[in-house]
């Protein structure tokens, strides 16, 4: 009898770890009081029908017909699922211990060759933390503080394996200048970071002029560092540029204009400083967490810059960065919501973590907004999303409920 008792229980378990780990799938319709749907007008009384992990329809719940069979979901406003534009989630834990720390490789300065797809974890705890806010894309790699750490890829929060998450593998590579590439293992002083950059270029440069249109044997041999170098100087894929201070933000467009690659400037603490010569180089930017921490090449901070920069016309968006330390990621639900009292308005702080965020990622055909043929991501929420006694009570992703958690 107690051995049919444990057997029974340990079952029971089991069921329970596998309902908590999947997502529950289902032909879906969400209707809200509002419906921003970052395509145009907030829609009130608005719904979303859902259709094989896409968007089949988004309009006045009044004039749409809700399928028999699907499972409707309710909230006052529904959003778009959030994007984080940076992050380290995936790579960086839950726990900040040594074992869930992969962020970083700090051997040597310069390593664009790490992908973030060989280290992302999507079974990682902080992965479904951000998720249950309503984030549901992330641009996730490397984090800033060599002086290239890495390539940045962008994926869905969702569990399982990579594979099942990414939605592009390479969406950049990940630079820094800034006094966190300094020290131990890299270059000790800005002349030095951006000389070293300039070389690398150069190097790069040279494979591409001995490689392209060359048969194998004439080749030189492979270089993984050179190869993606060699990409980003064709333009297809962008550097990710972490700069605080004007003078690294300076070097950072310098760099772009010798070498004429795409540039995403990213953190930008003092970018209110250089907005006309930002503005004329057409460089977006993926401003520093709104609450950041005031010290180092972040002294000079301002709740306002969001605005600032939007004001300007510059492409802006926010992110929830990297820090390392517990929790190593921020929510950038809440760093929208303190920009949204310093300048912006509700829709374009709202912006900043939806569509300008997944344009600048080059992601905004797929997510971003809510229209039809789109994938199937919203966020739900039981009042206004930037205020803070509001909750995210729900989450769908391509189409799946994948948290009803009250956050």
């Amino acid at each position: 009898m107690m051995l049919a008792l444990r057997w029974s229980f340990a079952l029971g378990v089991l069921i329970t770890m596998m309902l908590a780990t999947k997502s529950v799938s289902a032909q879906v319709a969400v209707r809200g009081e509002t419906v921003y749907t970052m395509a145009g007008p907030p829609i009130a009384d608005g719904m979303v029908i859902l259709r094989d992990g896409k968007i089949a329809a988004v309009g006045g719940a009044a004039d749409l017909r809700v399928p028999d069979g699907y499972r409707v979901l309710a909230a006052k406003v529904v959003t778009p699922g959030l994007v984080d534009a940076h992050t380290v989630v995936g790579l960086a834990g839950y726990f900040n211990q040594k074992q869930d720390s992969d962020q970083l490789e700090r051997s040597i300065a310069i390593q664009p060759e790490l992908r973030a797809l060989d280290a992302y974890n999507a079974r990682e705890r902080l992965v479904e933390w951000v998720r249950s806010f309503g984030v549901t894309t992330v641009q996730t790699g490397h984090a800033p503080g060599r002086l290239i750490s890495g390539q940045m890829m962008v994926v869905k929060a969702l569990g399982g394996t990579v594979e099942d998450a990414v939605i592009v593998e390479t969406s950049s590579v990940a630079a820094t200048l800034s006094s966190d590439a300094r020290g131990s293992g890299s270059p000790g002083t800005r002349g030095k970071m951006v000389s070293m950059l300039r070389a690398r270029f150069l190097q790069a440069r040279e494979n591409l002029e001995k490689s392209e249109g060359k048969p194998p044997e004439e080749r030189p041999g492979r270089d993984l560092a050179l190869e993606i170098l060699g990409r980003v100087l064709k333009r297809e894929v962008p550097l990710l540029v972490t700069a605080h201070r004007a003078q690294d933000i300076e070097s950072a467009l310098r760099l772009q204009r010798e070498f004429e690659f795409d540039l995403i400037l990213d953190g930008a603490a003092e970018a209110y400083l250089l907005i006309d010569e930002i503005k004329n180089a057409n460089v977006p930017i993926l401003l520093h967490p709104t609450m950041a921490r005031a010290t180092r090449d972040l002294a000079n901070i301002s709740f306002e810059t969001a605005a600032k920069l939007k004001n300007a016309g510059i492409h802006v968006a926010l992110q929830s960065g990297y820090e390392s330390y517990v929790p190593k990621t921020r929510v950038v639900l809440f760093e929208a919501a303190i920009a949204a009292a310093n300048g912006l308005s509700f829709e374009e702080a709202l912006a900043t973590i939806t569509i300008d965020a997944a344009r600048i990622i080059g992601v905004d055909e797929r997510v971003g907004s809510l229209l039809v043929g789109k994938d199937g991501d919203l966020a739900l929420y039981d009042g206004d999303p930037f205020e803070y006694t509001s909750h995210c009570i729900g989450v769908v992703i391509d189409g799946e409920i994948v948290s009803e958690t009250r956050r």
